[in-house]
């Protein structure tokens, strides 16, 4: 440790040795300019790269926004064939999932997409782009989530559906919106025949949830389990 601040101050004190230091750094450029040029070179060349990206990013997801702007209203009106595949004027949301790739408009078209093919019944393509979708939204993910678990539900694939249910009431929980996902869980455990970890999941909306508009029906549905042994 004494050597190292022997050494410190030897070139914060001395010019000669801060000057010899310096001349060192000088010559190893001079020697290694082509080295030294090269690996500038690439710094930029990343640096670049990376505000191209950015840019066309932005620049694409402000042109997905525009397309998908028709999409989205015929997805509310029930058109779903339209808001998946286009009217022939205007995209639908797979291919503004095919065309603006990086954008975040076209990943909230995966949750959107998603959720066309399971009102239209077909429940793995509706899990394929659900599974694509992600959000640091705490509702719009959660509710990806409890989507994926209503595909395997409609499939009688109760225990990957509790899953799904589960993992969107522990999602950022909240009392306006995971009450309903356990609901939906303590059913699905209900399926299967697991009547103690559907009476567990009630519980937890009675305890957890007491000011929820679910707290009065988890009580009367583990109290039915309950009473039927």
């Amino acid at each position: 440790m004494a050597k190292k601040e022997e050494h410190k101050h030897e070139l914060l004190e001395n010019p000669e040795a801060l000057k010899e230091k310096l001349i060192t750094a000088e010559t190893w450029v001079e020697s290694n300019s082509k080295l030294v040029v090269g690996i500038g070179a690439v710094i930029v060349l990343v640096v670049a790269g990376y505000l191209g990206f950015i840019w066309y990013k932005n620049s694409q997801n402000t042109q997905a926004q525009k397309e998908m702007f028709q999409a989205v209203y015929y997805f509310e009106a029930d058109s779903l064939g339209k808001a998946l595949n286009g009217d022939g004027n205007n995209l639908g949301f797979l291919a503004i999932i095919d065309d603006y790739k990086f954008s975040d408009a076209a990943n909230l078209a995966n949750y959107y997409a998603g959720a066309a093919f399971l009102k239209q019944g077909k429940f793995e393509a509706a899990r394929l782009y659900l599974e694509d979708f992600s959000s640091s939204d705490l509702l719009v993910q959660a509710r990806a989530y409890s989507l994926i678990g209503d595909t395997y539900m409609e499939e009688d694939k109760f225990e990957d559906a509790a899953k799904f249910y589960s993992k969107a009431a522990n999602y950022e929980p909240n009392k306006y919106f995971s009450p309903t996902y356990l609901m939906k869980e303590a059913l699905a455990y209900e399926k299967l025949n697991q009547n103690d970890k559907a009476k567990e999941t009630y519980e937890k909306i009675i305890s957890q949830y007491s000011d929820s508009g679910e707290y009065q029906n988890a009580r009367k549905q583990k109290a039915r389990l309950e009473t039927n042994g």
